[in-house]
């Protein structure tokens, strides 16, 4: 009987374990980090031109995150490094020419996520002056990944 006693109470402590990591997983907030405007020099388009001479595009990025240790720790190692990040972005975007935003941003949003193992990113470049005969404000493309 004693053994019956000692593996039940082991049982029940495996029990209480596994409710106290659910209580912190369903307590944690998921936290969305931004990052808006971050202006580059850049060589991407379609255009002979646009990678000749290059352009400026602007990045907004957010990531998903499930868990932030942060929320709790306040240290800034238990988060993601907004400068870190943008380092990132310019080296995505100016490491090689791409034809289209669409894949620049997908190529940034694959950097971001293996770099800093976000959920998911989103990630929007525009071309604040783009080569278009008509009047435009800007063009962009978004892409959002999951992990």
């Amino acid at each position: 009987m004693t053994w019956e006693r000692e593996d039940e109470e082991e049982f029940d402590d495996e029990l209480d374990d596994d409710a106290l990591d659910e209580d912190r997983q369903s307590s944690a907030p998921a936290v969305t980090i931004e990052i808006s405007g971050l202006s580059l020099y850049t060589r991407h388009g379609v255009h002979e031109a646009e990678r000749e001479l290059g352009q400026r595009l602007v990045f907004d990025i957010s990531f998903e995150l499930d868990e932030c240790d942060a929320t709790v720790t306040d240290r800034i190692e238990d988060t993601i490094h907004y400068g870190e990040v943008c380092e990132q972005v310019a080296l995505a975007a100016q490491e090689r020419s791409y034809n289209t935003l669409e894949r620049l941003c997908t190529a940034v949003a694959d950097r971001l996520i293996d770099r800093f193992g976000a959920e998911s990113v989103h990630v929007k470049a525009a071309k604040p002056e783009p080569p278009i005969p008509l009047p435009v404000d800007e063009v962009s493309v978004e892409v959002w990944k999951e992990a």
